[in-house]
């Protein structure tokens, strides 16, 4: 029997979830009666679950079950609500947060010295912003999730950053999905990355936090 409601976040997490997996070449997620799986198989990310509106009934049972280091949670609640939930063995990491805009066709000019690059493949369209030389100055990548487009993956190089670029990516990223049928973006934003995203329109959907478990728990599992 289901333990919880998925929450009014579930539609916008599912779609996030969805076009993550496509953007990563990870494994189909899986539904459980509190949220998502995600069999990663990676190395220090052996899996993700994914939990959209987490009580502490579901995060004690979380807790309980899973033993493996490198497994993750991604809980849609701040910090301060879930973090004194989590069993020992668990590292909390830097806050992040779920982010939405609607989209549109409105690119932005290319900076004097740039080339813009866009390119599909198997599900996953990357925008990139070269130098003469060829060189990746910034970035980013989105997949679609019917109607949604899952941004990922964006990132300006060092030697390149206060230049516009990432508004570049982004509103690039935006009217190539709204071409081809989008009509909401999501993606999951670090605090560095928050504020560039809310001068572009996007605006928070639900706070965001990520735990790992670590091979730090005391109790040997």
């Amino acid at each position: 029997m289901t333990e919880v409601l998925k929450g009014a976040h579930f539609p916008t997490v599912r779609a996030w979830v969805e076009g993550w997996v496509i953007s990563r070449n990870a494994p189909r997620p899986v539904p459980e009666p509190w949220g998502l799986r995600v069999d990663v198989g990676l190395p220090g990310h052996v899996a993700r679950h994914i939990v959209a509106a987490p009580t502490p009934q579901t995060l004690r049972r979380l807790t309980a079950t899973l033993h493996t280091p490198g497994t993750w949670l991604k809980l849609c609640a701040p910090a301060e609500s879930v973090a004194p939930l989590l069993t020992p063995g668990w590292a909390v990491q830097d806050p992040e947060f779920m982010m939405t805009a609607p989209l549109t066709r409105d690119p932005a000019p290319i900076p004097d010295g740039y080339h813009l690059a866009v390119t599909t493949r198997a599900g996953v369209t990357a925008v990139r912003l070269l130098t003469g030389a060829g060189e990746v100055a910034a970035r980013g990548q989105f997949a679609l999730a019917r109607s949604t487009a899952v941004v990922d993956q964006v990132e300006t190089a060092a030697d390149h950053r206060r230049r516009g670029l990432g508004t570049v990516v982004m509103r690039t990223i935006a009217a190539t999905a709204a071409s081809r049928g989008a009509r909401t973006g999501v993606l999951v934003a670090t605090a560095q990355g928050q504020a560039l995203y809310a001068t572009l329109g996007w605006t928070l959907h639900t706070p965001v936090t990520a735990a790992v478990l670590t091979d730090r728990d005391p109790g040997g599992r």
